[in-house]
């Protein structure tokens, strides 16, 4: 926010672009516009499209490089299988993730909107350019808009839509995939809806809220849905890198390029084109608004118009607020410095974690309902077991009773067999001798061994038994 602006002037922000005075919805047409930044968006957003697409399709090690499978509970990230055991590994990223994002915002603002949201990718650089291709620019567009029903609206309109809805029962299916698998994904394929009804019925209202999103509610979801534009009251401040407007250099604004001693005026021509070219629709010379999604078209509209009247470009540019006031940038302040350490130490405990993870977890309790019996001298325990192989391999583990001195039955043979990505459910008798049990309550400590005899897991539980007289 420039400081030639007074309070009394700051009424655009008691409302949004979006919505016109009697409160109903406010059609943004954005002009179509190119130059270094937009080409550089193009190129991003070409790389993160065939990403998206062709990830399910790549696999490691017999596994895709990124799943979420619903169904079977695991989760997979670059062939590394997690299941719900695993769930403090994939908070922890996701939470470091989060981190990340704020730690690129406080120093270079809303990149991350302008350059790689899927909302902004897909409206931009997909369903925006369909719109150029078919309705024209902004101009034909608003003609379009306005005129009345006939057969040249009806037919441009039509098809645009069904393009939208294709588009977007494709995209379902890419989720899909990353949802089930591709494998999976083909048997559906080849099967038929009939044969899977519920997930078919589910890709065709997920393709419509997504066709209603980009046909309809657009920038919408960056202004009302997207609570990422609220953080930057939070996040920046004076030393942020953001799309800002040199009010210095620009004020006062005229018409024209030529001034003189007897009547100053700044390099902003009032064009005006700036606000034309606007996804959500904003003024930039206001300052920076939560609006804004940082998508750099109005820096480039503005450097075009620079380089026709015969003035220095970046009126309008990434810059600081004290890059402009000072003619200084400060973007690594203590603040991003200690943001970035945090995100260091969380990335730390999760490579930690990744390294230390074991390939069979196991999970050990007594039999709800059943105390303790006694054989003999002995004191036996019944527990059930859940072993879960994580790894796409064939495995044979071993279940040992590592603390106090005691013998295990188990009720399917001497060793667990799971085949891949397996969970198997079991049960054992756990017996050791009385006198070696110090009080009613035990803690004892089972090792889970290959069948080399390597430790590959250890569980902790108690053993009951019966009361320790002094």
């Amino acid at each position: 926010m420039g400081p030639f602006l007074a309070m009394s002037e700051e009424s655009f922000r008691d409302s949004i672009a979006t919505i016109n005075a009697e409160g109903k919805r406010n059609k943004i047409f954005p002009k179509k516009v190119s130059g270094r930044f937009a080409t550089a968006r193009r190129y991003v957003a070409w790389f993160l499209l065939v990403v998206l697409f062709t990830a399910p399709w790549i696999s490691i090690g017999g596994q895709p490089i990124f799943m979420i499978d619903v169904i079977d509970r695991k989760f997979v990230l670059l062939g590394q299988i997690f299941r719900p055991a695993d769930t403090i590994i994939f908070v922890l990223l996701m939470i470091s993730g989060v981190v990340s994002v704020i730690v690129f915002t406080v120093a270079f603002g809303r990149i991350f909107c302008g350059w790689i949201c899927p909302q902004t990718i897909f409206l931009e650089q997909v369903y925006r350019r369909i719109e150029y291709w078919i309705e024209g620019d902004r101009n034909r567009q608003l003609k379009l808009d306005r005129q009345n029903w006939n057969f040249e609206k009806i037919w441009k309109k039509g098809v645009k839509n069904v393009l939208f809805y294709a588009i977007a029962f494709l995209v379902s299916n890419v989720f899909l995939q990353y949802l089930v698998g591709v494998d999976r994904w083909k048997l559906f394929l080849t099967e038929g809806p009939a044969q899977h009804l519920g997930t078919f019925s589910s890709i065709v209202v997920f393709s419509f809220i997504f066709y209603l999103v980009f046909a309809w509610f657009r920038e919408q979801a960056c202004i009302v849905v997207c609570p990422y534009g609220r953080l930057q009251g939070v996040l920046l401040d004076r030393n942020s890198l953001v799309i800002i407007y040199d009010w210095i250099r620009g004020e006062p604004r005229a018409k024209g390029k030529r001034k003189t001693e007897e009547s100053p005026k700044g390099d902003c021509v009032d064009c005006g084109l700036c606000v034309q070219v606007c996804p959500t629709g904003i003024d930039i010379r206001n300052g920076t608004q939560l609006e804004c999604v940082n998508c750099t078209a109005c820096i480039d509209i503005c450097d075009s118009v620079m380089e026709k009247v015969g003035l220095e470009p970046g009126l309008i540019r990434f810059d600081s607020t004290n890059g402009v006031e000072q003619g200084k940038r400060n973007i690594m302040t203590p603040r991003v410095w200690a943001y970035i350490g945090v995100m260091i130490a969380m990335m730390g405990v999760v490579i930690t974690m990744l390294a230390t993870r074991s390939e069979v977890e196991t999970m050990v309790m007594r039999m709800p309902g059943k105390l303790f019996e006694k054989n003999g001298t002995t004191i036996e325990n019944a527990y059930n077991f859940t072993v879960i192989n994580k790894t796409d391999a064939a495995k044979a583990v071993y279940l040992e009773l590592l603390e106090p001195v005691g013998t295990i039955r188990l009720t399917g043979g001497d060793s667990i067999r799971m085949t891949a990505e397996d969970i198997v459910h079991g049960a054992m008798i756990v017996a050791i001798e009385r006198e070696v049990l110090e009080a009613e309550k035990t803690k004892v400590i089972f090792r889970i061994t290959d069948n080399k005899g390597h430790e590959i897991d250890r569980v902790k539980t108690n053993f009951l038994g019966p009361l320790v007289r002094k």
